[in-house]
C-alpha cells in the first residue's frame, strides 16, 4: 500500500518544480549578482564615456480645424509624423544655410504630443547654440508648413463653392434670357412658363448668395487657426548632470543585468537538471539524507563561523560513528564534488571509532594524493594507498574515502569498504549522475547505508528519508543473515532510519 502510494505521488509530480527552481536559482547568486553588478557598471561606464550630445527643446501650440474634445490623439500624432519628413528638414536647413542632407538631419530631432495640441520638438547638435539654433528653424518650419497646409486647404474649398457659384450664375443668366423671350409671348401657356421661369430664377439667385456666403466663411476661420499656431515656449537648451545621467544608466543597467542573469540561473537551472533539496538527492540516490554539514570553511571565515562549523562537524561524527560502529564490514565513504570535506569527515570519523574499536587504517582511494600527501599530526590515523592498502591486516578496521564522479572505475569500490556512504555536495551531479551512481553501486552489491549532504540549502525543509520500503529505501537491506562481531556473538545488523539534520546553528531536525 505504501509503495503503491508512493508510486502515485511520484507519477503526479509537476514538470517544473518550482521550489527547487528558487532555490536553484538562490545558489546560483553569484552568477546573477555578478551580472547585475557587470550591468551597473557598463550603465555607469557609458553614461561617462558617451556622454549625451547638446540638446535643445521647444515646444509649439497646432491648432487644427477637426479639433474635438474627445480626440484620441490622431491628429497631433500626424503632426509628430509630418515633423519627421525630409520637406520640413530641408526648410529647416535651408533656413539655417546648411548644407546637410536632410536624411542626415532626420535622425538628430524628434517630436512628441504632449497634449492634443501641444507638440514638443527636441533637437541634438554638436553645442548648445546649433542645438537651439536648429530647434527655432525646425519650429519655424513646421510652423509655416502647418499654416500653407491650412491656407492651401481654405482655398481650395473656397475655390470649390466660388465654382459652384459661377455655375449656378451662368444657369441664372440662361434663365434671365429665357424670362426675356417669354416676355414677348402672350397666352395662358406662356404665363405659366414665366411663372415657372421666375421661381427658377429665384431658387438660384438664393443658392448663389448662399455658396457666396460660404466661400466667405472658408477663408474667414483660417486666420483664427493661423494665428493659434504658435511656438509657445523658445527653443532653449536642456542643461544635464552627468552624475544623474550617470545614476539613471547604472539603475538601467543594473535592472537589465538583474534581470538576465536571473534568467541565466533560472534557464541553467531547468537544463543542468541538478538536485539540490534533500528530497530530490535522496529520491534520486535511492538512500536516505542522514546528516547535513556547511563546506569546509575558508580560512578568511570568522571565529564565530569556524566553531560553528567545528560543532556541526562533531554532531556529524557521531552520527556517522553510531552507522558503522560495530560492523565486521569495511566502510567507505565516496564523495560527489567535495573531496575536501570527505576526506576532513573521514578523519573525524577515523579517530571517533579508533577511541572506541582501536586503531583504523584510511585507505585514500581519491583521484588525487589529498590523503597519501598530507602532512600528518600527532593522532592522526594512518592512511595508505595502493599496495599498502593491500597489506592491511584484516584484523584492523580499514575505512575507505574514495569517489564516484564521472571517470570513476566502479568494479575497484567494492576494495573500499562493501557498505559505503555518499558524501554528496548539494547542486553538484545532475539527476541523470545520480542515477547512474545509485545503479552501478547496486550492481557492485554495495549497500549504501546513507548519504550525507554538503553545503545544503540552509532554507530547505522538504524530508530526506524515503519511506516506501526495499524497492528505493536503503541499499543496506539486502537480506544478509545476522554477522558475528568480534565478541563472537550473533548480531543483526539495524540500519538507521533517521535523518539527523547538522546545520550550522545548534537545531537538530529528526
Amino acid at each position: 500500500m505504501t509503495t503503491s502510494t508512493t508510486s502515485e505521488s511520484s507519477t503526479a509530480a509537476p514538470l517544473l518544480d518550482l521550489q527547487a527552481l528558487v532555490v536553484a536559482v538562490r545558489r546560483r547568486r553569484r552568477l546573477w549578482c555578478s551580472l547585475a553588478l557587470i550591468g551597473l557598471l557598463l550603465g555607469a561606464a557609458v553614461a561617462v564615456l558617451r556622454p549625451a550630445p547638446p540638446t535643445a527643446v521647444t515646444k509649439v501650440l497646432v491648432a487644427h480645424e477637426a479639433d474635438q474634445p474627445n480626440d484620441p490623439g490622431t491628429l497631433i500624432r500626424t503632426d509628430v509624423a509630418l515633423l519627421q519628413t525630409t520637406e520640413i528638414a530641408g526648410r529647416a536647413l535651408k533656413s539655417l544655410g546648411s548644407a546637410e542632407k536632410p536624411e542626415d538631419f532626420m535622425p538628430d530631432y524628434g517630436g512628441i504630443g504632449l497634449t492634443n495640441n501641444l507638440l514638443q520638438i527636441t533637437v541634438t547638435g554638436h553645442s548648445d547654440a546649433e542645438a537651439v539654433a536648429r530647434a527655432k528653424a525646425l519650429a519655424e518650419a513646421f510652423v509655416a508648413d502647418h499654416v500653407r497646409r491650412l491656407q492651401d486647404a481654405a482655398d481650395a474649398a473656397a475655390k470649390a463653392l466660388l465654382d459652384q457659384r459661377d455655375r449656378l450664375q451662368e444657369e441664372l443668366a440662361q434663365v434671365d434670357k429665357a424670362i426675356g423671350d417669354a416676355s414677348s409671348q402672350s397666352g395662358p401657356k406662356a404665363a405659366a412658363t414665366l411663372n415657372s421661369l421666375y421661381a427658377s430664377r429665384t431658387e438660384l439667385a438664393a443658392r448663389i448668395s448662399d455658396f457666396g456666403q460660404r466661400a466667405a466663411e472658408a477663408k474667414v476661420g483660417t486666420p483664427r487657426l493661423v494665428a493659434g499656431t504658435q511656438i509657445v515656449d523658445a527653443p532653449r537648451a536642456v542643461r544635464q548632470s552627468l552624475p544623474k545621467t550617470a545614476a539613471t544608466d547604472a539603475a538601467i543597467g543594473l535592472v537589465l543585468g538583474l534581470v538576465l542573469g536571473l534568467a541565466v540561473a533560472a534557464v541553467g537551472a531547468v537544463v543542468a537538471d541538478r538536485p539540490v533539496l534533500r528530497r530530490e538527492i535522496a529520491a534520486n540516490l535511492g538512500a536516505s539524507v542522514i546528516a547535513e554539514l556547511s563546506g569546509v570553511p575558508r580560512r578568511s571565515a570568522g571565529r564565530w563561523q569556524r566553531r560553528r562549523t567545528r560543532a556541526a562537524r562533531t554532531r556529524l561524527t557521531a552520527t556517522l560513528a553510531r552507522t558503522v560502529r560495530g560492523s565486521t564490514e569495511a566502510v567507505s565513504l565516496l564523495e560527489l564534488g567535495c573531496a575536501r570535506s570527505t576526506c576532513a569527515i573521514a578523519l573525524d570519523l577515523a579517530g571517533a571509532l579508533a577511541q572506541e574499536e582501536g586503531p583504523v587504517v584510511v585507505v585514500d582511494g581519491l583521484p588525487g594524493q589529498q590523503l597519501a600527501d598530507r602532512r600528518p599530526k600527532p593522532g592522526d590515523p594512518t592512511v595508505v594507498r595502493g599496495e599498502r592498502a593491500e597489506a592491511v591486516p584484516p584484523e584492523e578496521r580499514r575505512l575507505g574515502v574514495g569517489s564516484v564522479v564521472p571517470g570513476t572505475a566502479w568494479t575497484d569500490l567494492r576494495y573500499l569498504g562493501t557498505r559505503t556512504v555518499l558524501v554528496v555536495r548539494a547542486g553538484h551531479g545532475s539527476a541523470a549522475w545520480l542515477h547512474t551512481v545509485a545503479r552501478q553501486l547496486a550492481d557492485q552489491r554495495i549497500p549504501v547505508l546513507g548519504v550525507v549532504l554538503i553545503d545544503p540549502d540552509p532554507r530547505d525543509r522538504t524530508d530526506g528519508t524515503l519511506w516506501d520500503g526495499p524497492h528505493t529505501a536503503l541499499r543496506g537491506r539486502d537480506g544478509r543473515p545476522a554477522r558475528q562481531n568480534r565478541t563472537g556473538r550473533r548480531r543483526t545488523e539495524r540500519l538507521p532510519m533517521w535523518t539527523a539534520r547538522v546545520p550550522d546553528s545548534d537545531q537538530e531536525a529528526r
